[in-house]
């Protein structure tokens, strides 16, 4: 196979039509004989029951296919919030994306945070305007839309054409043909002859934008000259990788028009991937567990290699939902699943002869905010649970697994949505039977005021340690001028005499710090953004490591006390849309919540607000605003910021 390879993610706002553009997507290659439907549970890309039944993407799929002598790996990320480690999952395996933006809906929370982590990454993306066989939804009021709140000047490529209000194809503006239907609903473009004022519009914007790249397309237009299709490739291509610009494609995903201009500017367009020159045979970039086949790792290669020089045990294989096909050659670049004798863990980089190393890259952190706890039915099925959730939490970098002497265990998710299908996996994946409990907030414990330093003794025989520590409460932006101990929670360590200790004294004492700060003082949460600063530590030769982190956390306890301890709850974003009719129930049901009103819009029709309201009072929304809106309501929860409270609040 000489074609090159391109690795794409396609990132949405929730009900942007994601999973249902990828569907189509590989209908146009040929790979499935019609697009499945989310709404029915069919998709192809959405393989688990848990996905199937809520209609949501919540492990990135990836779909491989050839078009346009490109070898295309499509990766359809989930655009619920609560698994945004899974899109970063996928971001750190491609070179281009496509962002989906609902034609109905424009701009949406979860399309700017998207459309922020592919900026930061340097990620460049193509736009797919989708839902436009809605008559009623603007496509010059979606490009407005992209515009302010994105700030990117959208470069049209495809134009879509009714006929008494009805879709009946696009205009592709390169190309300048007319893209309709066959009757196998496949799109056939044929050449535009006469007079098509839409076709003349959006060449000439093309052309104009093209020509801030290409001094030569500038010199035949400012001459009045006719600028070729072709000569526009590659002014156009520069112009996708700059960050002022974005190639937008227009269409309708369920009713396949548009898919296939889209799909040849992802060929034409966004780069292929990117030169290796690496010793390692590839990296794992996430882990997947499958019934009845185990783990299972989604891999990248670096390398180009045959299978007789794989290493021992190790078989690849193309992923296709949830069948995994044999392959006996690895391209580099390309994506795979890996299963191996020993499952690696996340971000390891393997070498030639299998053995591993861990990566620096990491998956960003997401701040679990809800707490769990969950126990077994029977005491004979405690070890089965804990393997589990071992394997669990190693699926997924944002879910949290604490295990408590008592014999249950704390899940710490990032939302209710995840907590819901954890449970629901463990129970079908794993056939684990417990019990789980309400969950409760996870608050943030924060330091009121410095404290004084405090000494703490600790001896065992002739072994006796001694510290002197203090603590003061540090700004999120101080953290970077200090040792870090834990990024995730903001809590570093101040120690210079100790540089040059052996390592198990350092070990001891971070490892004590991190517990404390997990566990926190009241019990209502972590610590976060509090430095300790060890005065004075002096240790009996050949003491043991568990002494030392004895030693510090009884220290720890002596330092921070319940009165010095200021409590912050999560505050979370509202967004939701919904007919009209139910604007007033909405409304009262957020305020009857606590929660705050901050901004309403609406075109008379469709009713948007947003609002902030305490985490400790959405429990159970998803079920109520789907009884209050009769389900016509569509909302993203995403976490604000954190509000003081009361240390005795419930």
């Amino acid at each position: 196979m000489n074609t090159s390879i391109k690795n794409i993610a396609i990132l949405a706002h929730v009900d942007a039509g994601k999973t249902t553009l990828s569907e189509s997507i590989l209908f146009t290659a040929g790979n499935i004989r019609r697009p499945g439907k989310v709404e029915d549970g069919l998709a192809t890309m959405d393989y688990l029951p848990e996905e199937r039944e809520r209609g949501i993407t919540i492990e990135s799929g990836v779909a491989h296919f050839q078009w346009k002598n490109c070898w295309f790996n499509i990766i359809d990320t989930p655009g619920h919030v609560d698994f945004g480690a899974e899109v970063d999952m996928a971001l750190s395996a491609v070179e281009g994306a496509v962002l989906v933006v609902s034609g109905g809906s424009g701009v949406e929370t979860q399309t700017i945070a998207s459309y922020k982590k592919l900026k930061e990454k340097n990620i460049p993306v193509i736009i797919f305007i989708n839902k436009l066989d809605n008559p009623d939804f603007s496509l010059d009021d979606t490009l407005v839309n992209i515009e302010e709140i994105l700030g990117v000047r959208p470069v049209l490529m495809t134009v879509p054409e009714y006929e008494n209000s009805k879709l009946t194809g696009v205009i592709d503006v390169l190309s300048q043909t007319r893209i309709t239907h066959s009757p196998t609903k496949e799109e056939i473009p044929n050449p535009i002859k006469e007079d098509c004022p839409l076709l003349e519009k959006y060449y000439k914007e093309a052309v104009e934008f093209a020509s801030n790249f290409d001094d030569h397309v500038l010199e035949i237009a400012l001459n009045n000259g006719k600028v070729e299709p072709k000569q526009l490739l590659n002014p156009l291509k520069a112009l996708a990788l700059d960050p002022h610009y974005a190639l937008c494609y227009a269409g309708s995903a369920i009713e396949v028009y548009g898919v296939r201009s889209l799909m040849t500017g992802l060929s034409f367009f966004l780069p292929s991937i990117k030169e290796f020159h690496s010793p390692y045979l590839g990296q794992v970039i996430r882990l997947r567990h499958f019934k009845g086949i185990g783990e299972i790792s989604l891999f990248r290669s670096h390398k180009n290699l045959e299978a007789p020089l794989w290493p021992k045990g190790f078989e690849f294989f193309r992923l296709k939902g949830n069948l995994l096909l044999p392959v006996d050659f690895l391209r580099i670049g390309d994506i795979y699943a890996l299963k191996s004798p020993h499952p690696q863990e996340l971000s390891q980089l393997i070498f030639l002869d299998g053995s591993c190393e861990k990566d620096s890259t990491h998956l960003e952190e997401y701040k679990p905010l809800l707490q769990t706890r969950i126990e077994c039915l029977t005491s004979e099925d405690f070890y089965h649970v804990d393997k589990s959730l071992d394997t669990l939490s190693r699926m997924d970098p944002s879910f949290k697994v604490i295990k408590d002497d008592g014999g249950f265990w704390y899940l710490h998710t990032v939302g209710e949505v995840q907590l819901d299908v954890l449970l629901a996996r463990l129970k079908r994946e794993f056939n684990c039977r417990v019990k789980s409990f309400e969950p409760i907030v996870r608050y943030q414990e924060r330091l009121s005021a410095p404290l004084d330093a405090v000494e703490n003794t600790y001896q065992i025989g002739p072994h006796k340690i001694f510290i002197k520590i203090k603590a003061t409460p540090i700004a999120k932006n101080e953290i970077d001028n200090i040792k870090e101990v834990s990024k995730f929670h903001h809590i570093g360590l101040k120690a210079e005499f100790l540089e040059n200790a052996p390592r198990e004294i350092l070990a001891g004492i971070r490892s004590a710090l991190l517990e404390s700060g997990e566990n926190g003082v009241l019990g209502k949460g972590p610590l976060y953004g509090i430095l300790f600063e060890v005065l004075d530590f002096q240790w009996t030769k050949d003491v043991l490591p568990p002494m030392i982190k004895k030693a510090c956390s009884d220290g720890v306890l002596k330092l921070l006390k319940p009165n010095s301890i200021t409590v912050f709850e999560p505050i979370m974003e509202l967004s939701l849309e919904c007919p009209v009719d139910f604007a007033g129930n909405v409304t009262s049901d957020i305020q009857s919540r606590k929660g705050r009103i901050k901004e309403i819009q609406g075109d008379g029709q469709i009713h948007f607000l947003k609002a902030e309201i305490p985490l400790k009072n959405t429990f159970g929304y998803a079920t109520h605003v789907r009884s209050i809106t009769k389900g016509t309501a569509i909302y993203n929860l995403k976490l604000l910021n954190y509000r003081e409270i009361s240390p005795d609040s419930p």
